[in-house]
């Protein structure tokens, strides 16, 4: 068993993310090359917010993947219908239904899991469209479940002795809220967020945090010392200081239940708190090229048991002519609310031009918080095929070295098959 303490580990992250920057400063970006055409879109959220989800899903329709024309055709209406309301109301919509059977190689109890998220989200402009002090409705309710298995996927891995979350956001709690805020610009370089939210979509995010599309293992999408709190009521800002240089900071209920009114918990005054200072190529590619310092705070939570803490991550990712998307991230977590007390992840994704396939690869170091557990390796490797415009596949095999809550074994795997179809 290798162990790090953390001077030592942030060392390392310091030179890796050092050693991207340099390529970052080496290898500008092609103005007349691909390395361009990636943008997200308004706001400051990343790619699993519903903002940047509706951009990613137009995106790979405008291409028109030649792989199953006829499922396409068949939704044309529909998309064309859709076209028609937002231009003619400023509504934006969009449905999906994603499902994760996973299983593990060995485990003391169950050993699979099988779940599925039916989601409906979308935008609401109200305000000043498409000019600077736009105003939008953010809206997204969702319905998580188990497929015929007594385990969700995102319980399989503490089932089965891995102290971390193998299949991340596929839970059984039913129908929930997960957003339902109003963002507001106020000019180019401010927005302002305030409602239901939900904070993984923009604190200490990267190009590959997107658990319907992306990544499944929590260590490579939100960092695993940073204990997010369910979606609940808050408030978020972010601010673009410079052309490159930006900051967001903000509150949500550290007691947030997206199947409760939000108000029953956000009585109890207990907070997460977070400030992240970045630099990026362009708010345009704020997730594409991006290195940034996040800084968060959690309340104690009385009625859960759960001690307060603090902590700090960094990342650093950058976009080569969009096509590779290689990243280094870390954590330290000080106190007892996190699942990691330190975390190091690497990784890259690899983007193929004309089918939109993705190919992902991460690496991860993980200590958990409980100081009685061994440390942990996490690697993934998932290969998405987008099979259709609206309709994708997502094989992925998860290897766990030294899994902390079952010692009578030095490995475990995870196989899993994601499907998404998206209307």
């Amino acid at each position: 068993m290798i162990t790090l303490p953390l001077p030592q580990s942030l060392q390392i992250f310091g030179l890796l993310a050092i050693l991207l920057l340099a390529g970052v400063a080496i290898s500008p970006a092609d103005e007349s090359g691909s390395s361009q055409t990636r943008q997200g879109g308004e706001g400051f959220g990343g790619p699993s917010s519903v903002e940047e989800q509706l951009l990613e899903d137009r995106e790979i329709r405008v291409e028109k993947i030649p792989r199953l024309g006829a499922f396409d055709d068949a939704l044309q209406p529909w998309f064309d219908f859709k076209t028609g309301l937002q231009e003619d109301t400023g509504l934006t919509i969009g449905f999906d239904y994603t499902s994760l059977l996973m299983w593990a190689s060995s485990s003391p109890g169950d050993d699979r899991g099988f779940g599925g998220i039916a989601r409906m989200y979308g935008t609401w402009t109200l305000l000043d469209p498409g000019g600077p002090y736009t105003g939008s409705l953010v809206f997204k309710g969702e319905n998580r479940h188990r497929l015929g298995t007594d385990t969700a996927p995102q319980n399989l891995g503490f089932v089965s002795g891995y102290n971390g979350i193998p299949g991340t956001a596929f839970s059984d709690y039913g129908w929930g809220v997960t957003n339902l805020f109003w963002r507001q610009s106020l000019g180019e370089r401010f927005n302002l967020l305030v409602g239901q939210v939900d904070v993984t979509d923009y604190v200490d995010i990267y190009g590959l945090v997107n658990p319907w599309t992306q990544f499944q293992n929590l260590a490579f999408l939100t960092n695993p010392t940073i204990p997010v709190p369910n979606q609940g009521l808050g408030a978020a800002v972010g601010v673009s200081l410079t052309d490159h240089l930006y900051f967001v900071g903000g509150f949500s209920d550290a007691n947030g239940d997206p199947t409760q009114s939000p108000f029953s918990t956000f009585e109890e005054g207990e907070f997460f708190k977070h400030a992240e200072i970045g630099w990026v190529s362009s708010f345009e590619r704020r997730y594409f090229d991006n290195v940034h310092l996040t800084a968060w705070q959690v309340d104690e939570r009385e009625a859960a048991g759960v001690d307060d803490g603090w902590g700090l991550a960094v990342s650093a990712t950058r976009f080569i002519d969009d096509t590779w998307m290689p990243f280094v991230r870390a954590g330290y977590a000080d106190g007892d609310a996190s699942l990691l007390s330190h975390s190091v992840s690497a990784g890259v994704g690899r983007y193929f031009d004309g089918t939109k396939d993705l190919l992902g690869v991460g690496v991860n170091w993980g200590r958990p918080a409980d100081g009685s557990l061994d440390d942990q390796w996490t690697s993934e490797l998932f290969y998405r095929f987008q099979a259709a415009q609206n309709f994708a596949i997502t094989p992925s095999i998860q290897l766990i070295g030294n899994p902390a809550l079952n010692s009578d074994k030095d490995f475990l795997a995870y196989f899993g098959l994601r499907a998404r179809v998206t209307f």
